[in-house]
C-alpha cells in the first residue's frame, strides 16, 4: 500500500488574495477608465487624480469583498455556496482578521479619497463616507440591504454613477453628458457582474433566506435581466457616439464576446458552470470600458 503524501496547507498569501476576489476588480477599474476618458474629452485629464480615484475604487472593492466574506460567514449563508474562496466560511481565517482587513481596505480608500478631495472639493468626503457605509451594510448590520434585493441598485449607483461622475468631476471640475452616458454604461455592466454572481447562487441563497434580486425574480427572469443590462451599456455607447464622441462605437469590437456570454447565460448553465461566466463578464466590462474611454477621449 502506498503511503499517503504530506498534507498540504493553503498558502496564506494566495488564500488572502483569493479572498479579495480579484475577478470583481474590473468593476472598480472600469468606471475610473470611463470617467477619465470623459475628462479627457474636455481636455481636463489628470493622471494623478485618475490614479487616486483608482486607489479609492479598488480599496472599496477589496473592502466590500472582505466585509461580505465576514458578514456572510458569521451568518452561515456562505456554508454551501460555490465559487471563489470564502475565508470565514472555509475556516481559512478568523472572522476578526477578515473584518479587520476589510476596515484596513476602507481606511486606504478613505485616505486616498481625502487627498483627492483636497485637490478638488471637500464635499466629496461625504460621498466617500456614504459609499463606505453602503459597502459595509450590503451584507453587514442587522438588516443588510443585499439580503433584500437592493444589491444591484447600490452597485449601479456607486460603481456606475458615483465612480464615473466622481472621477470626471475631480479632474474636470464639471460634468458632461458624455460622462453621464458613460456612468450608466459602467453601472449596467457592474450590475451584470453581480447578476450573474447571484444567478449562480440562487439555490443556496434561497435555502439560507438571502432574498437577492435573483431570488426574487427567479432563474429565467434573472437571465433576461443580465442580457438587458448588457444591451443598456451598448445603447449608452451609441448615445455617446451621437452626442459628439463617434469613436465610442469602438466598444462594438467586444460584441463577439457579448454574443457568447448572452448565449451561455440564456442557456441551461447553472451552479458551478456559471463561475467562468463571472470571469468573462469581468473581462467584457474591462474591454468595453477601455474602448469607451478611448472613444470619449478622442471626442
Amino acid at each position: 500500500m502506498t503511503a499517503p503524501g504530506p498534507i498540504r496547507t493553503p498558502d496564506p498569501v494566495s488564500t488572502w488574495v483569493a479572498g479579495a476576489r480579484p475577478r470583481t476588480f474590473p468593476a472598480a477599474v472600469a468606471p475610473v477608465l470611463v470617467g477619465s476618458g470623459a475628462a479627457a474629452a474636455v481636455d481636463a485629464f489628470s493622471w494623478w487624480r485618475a490614479l487616486l480615484a483608482l486607489v479609492v475604487a479598488l480599496a472599496l472593492q477589496v473592502g466590500v469583498n472582505y466585509a461580505n466574506d465576514y458578514s456572510d460567514g458569521i451568518r452561515g449563508t456562505d456554508a454551501a455556496r460555490v465559487g471563489p474562496t470564502r475565508l470565514v466560511a472555509g475556516g481559512l481565517a478568523s472572522p476578526v482578521a477578515v473584518k479587520r482587513t476589510a476596515f484596513v481596505a476602507f481606511g486606504v480608500g478613505a485616505l486616498a479619497g481625502a487627498v483627492l478631495a483636497a485637490g478638488s472639493t471637500w464635499w466629496l468626503l461625504g460621498v466617500g463616507a456614504v459609499a463606505m457605509a453602503a459597502a459595509w451594510f450590503y451584507t453587514g448590520g442587522s438588516r443588510p440591504y443585499g439580503y433584500r434585493g437592493l444589491g444591484e441598485v447600490s452597485v449601479f449607483v456607486f460603481f456606475g454613477l458615483v465612480a464615473v461622475l466622481g472621477t470626471t468631476y475631480t479632474q474636470a471640475g464639471t460634468l458632461t453628458w458624455l460622462a453621464m452616458w458613460g456612468a450608466v454604461a459602467a453601472g449596467a455592466l457592474a450590475c451584470a457582474l453581480l447578476v450573474v454572481n447571484n444567478l449562480r447562487d440562487i439555490p443556496t441563497d434561497r435555502a439560507t433566506g438571502k432574498r437577492t434580486l435573483a431570488v426574487r425574480l427567479g432563474d429565467r427572469s434573472t437571465r433576461r435581466l443580465y442580457a438587458g443590462l448588457v444591451l443598456v451599456a451598448y445603447a449608452m455607447a451609441m448615445l455617446a457616439a451621437a452626442g459628439g464622441a463617434p469613436w465610442a462605437l469602438l466598444t462594438f469590437v467586444t460584441l463577439p464576446l457579448v454574443a457568447r456570454l448572452v448565449r451561455q447565460v440564456l442557456g441551461p448553465a447553472s451552479g458551478p458552470a456559471l463561475v467562468p461566466l463571472l470571469r468573462d463578464t469581468g473581462l467584457l466590462q474591462l474591454a468595453f470600458s477601455v474602448a469607451l474611454a478611448i472613444g470619449l477621449a478622442l471626442a
